[in-house]
């Protein structure tokens, strides 16, 4: 067997047990979910495992990083497809809203990830991703004074929180028309960051 045979076989298998702890944790959440059920809907042994990840903290967070990266890639194709700087923004927040409102998203992304892996590594690593989309389009707004000069690092922080605590309250919402309101609300909130 040749060696970039076996780098495919490990990344194949790296990536089975990257997939099937990303549907257990969605779906059981991070507490329910052992080893050994990972390992057997991988189709693995547990040195196999072992050799990817040294403990379940760290498959997690391979999984959460995972999420995290696929909803920032959605919230800038969805942005970057608009022309103006303000549409780019607004949708982009819109798109955060639609991605995070899928129950997988949340439970791993919002739900799991800051506790498991503790608030400050969480939301590092979200600032690497969504966050870092939404401080450049505000640098960006500021820049051409549509959002009056200001510190970018605290918008950013609230504008965050603020979409971040309202997925979550959806996510226990029963209420079919408080996506809505909450869409027209995160709206208006925005615009009232408009200067022009």
């Amino acid at each position: 067997m040749t060696h970039g045979v076996r780098a495919q076989q490990r990344e194949q298998t790296r990536q089975t047990l990257l997939r099937e702890s990303r549907r257990l944790f969605s779906t059981l959440g991070y507490g329910a979910v052992g080893l050994s059920e990972i390992v057997r809907a991988a189709g693995v042994t547990k040195g196999a495992l072992y050799h990817h990840f040294d403990s379940k903290t760290e498959l997690f967070r391979a999984v959460l990083q995972q999420v995290q990266q696929e909803v920032a890639e959605h919230i800038a194709a969805t942005a970057d497809a608009r022309e103006d700087a303000w549409d780019q923004l607004t949708a982009g927040c819109q798109a955060f809203l639609s991605a995070s409102t899928d129950p997988a998203i949340q439970r791993i992304m919002l739900v799991d990830g800051p506790a498991v892996l503790g608030w400050s590594e969480w939301r590092a690593m979200n600032e690497a991703t969504s966050g870092r989309h939404l401080a450049d389009a505000l640098t960006v707004l500021i820049d051409e004074g549509t959002i009056a000069a200001q510190p970018v690092a605290p918008l950013m922080h609230l504008l965050s929180g603020a979409m971040n605590e309202a997925v979550l309250w959806l996510a226990s919402s029963a209420n079919p028309t408080d996506l809505a309101d909450t869409r027209e609300a995160l709206a208006r909130m925005l615009e009232a960051l408009r200067t022009t």
